[in-house]
């Protein structure tokens, strides 16, 4: 199984989002699956270190705009790089080799990746997959969006983003999606 993780450039090891991020490379690892991260630093370096450290193959997304636009390299932990001229090229081939995607907590372009992903299952431009936050901020973040726009949000769209408050509990549900395949 391939699975997407997105999350922020800005946690350093010893954050409690760094750490959080290499446990759950760890799990997936373990599990024998492919990661695929952003290629950078922060949480996409700490899934990809914990992921790598425990035997999973380790594939960084990487793109021309993002160096371009900061000083940073692909980090050392990836095994396959797939290397992209756009953020875009680069944010659609994240969301169609994947068979799930986690989100852990990020920025911006944490926000464009999932919405991106969620809208394309919406659309059935690919195939349902799991996509499952990680964390109570995006619990209360998505409660909140539909708090304020629900009408615009029906509940069969709803029921395509499932939401752990920890890494161990998103891995769960990554695992019991892998054994109802």
């Amino acid at each position: 199984m391939n699975i997407t993780v997105f999350g922020g450039s800005s946690p350093v090891p010893g954050e409690t989002a760094y750490e959080q991020a290499y446990e759950l490379g760890k799990l997936i690892g373990l599990a024998g699956f492919s990661v695929l991260t952003g290629g950078y630093i922060g949480t996409m370096e700490a899934v990809s270190k914990g992921a790598a450290e425990t035997g999973g193959h380790v594939i960084g997304v990487t793109c021309d705009q993002i160096e371009a636009w900061r000083a940073v390299s692909p980090n050392k932990w990836i095994q396959e790089e797939l290397r992209f001229a756009t953020l875009e090229e680069r944010m659609y081939a994240l969301i169609e080799n994947c068979d799930a995607a986690l989100v852990l907590p990020g920025g911006i372009g944490t926000v464009a990746e999932f919405a991106v992903m969620w809208n394309q299952i919406q659309v059935q431009a690919i195939p349902k997959r799991p996509l499952i936050f990680v964390g109570q901020i995006w619990q209360e973040m998505i409660d909140h969006f539909y708090e304020q726009l629900g009408e615009y949000v029906p509940e069969k769209y709803r029921s395509m983003v499932t939401f752990s408050p920890d890494v161990e509990g998103a891995f769960q549900l990554l695992i019991l999606h892998s054994e109802s395949k």
